[in-house]
């Protein structure tokens, strides 16, 4: 049984830096996509930032492009998002996902919650103004 478990949220000041996690286990993932999706109160869960698990090609919301950085540790099973230069408007809910079905980096196909099999109940970021 595949589990994702998110950590590392928290409440900062506008322009400081965040680290999220996001540990695997129960699957090999090969070449599966992972990615990360927020959802902010009141609003949809939106897509963030995906990367390729065996190549680590990744691909980027333009909210984040530049600010954000999806890497993950194969060693470990760990995924990341490093988050530089927050803002306000970030704060949400983080949930971590995998799927089965995306095996390559395309930005129109990772953005698809729907194609995302197994999803992490999420960490809270808060970025105070």
């Amino acid at each position: 049984q595949v589990q994702l478990v998110e950590s590392g949220g928290g409440l900062v000041q506008a322009g400081e830096s965040l680290r999220l996690s996001c540990a695997a286990s129960g699957r090999t993932f090969g070449s599966d996509v992972l990615g990360w999706f927020r959802q902010a109160p009141g609003k949809e869960r939106e897509f963030v930032a995906a990367i390729r698990w065996s190549d680590g090609s990744t691909a980027y919301a333009n909210s984040v492009q530049g600010r954000f950085i999806i890497d993950r540790d194969m060693s470990n099973n760990t995924l990341y998002l490093k988050m530089d230069s927050l803002k306000p408007e970030d704060t949400a809910v983080y949930l971590c996902a995998a799927s089965q079905r995306i095996h390559i980096v395309i930005p129109l196909t990772t953005r698809r919650q729907e194609l995302y099999d197994y999803w992490g109940q999420g960490t809270q970021v808060t970025v105070s103004s």
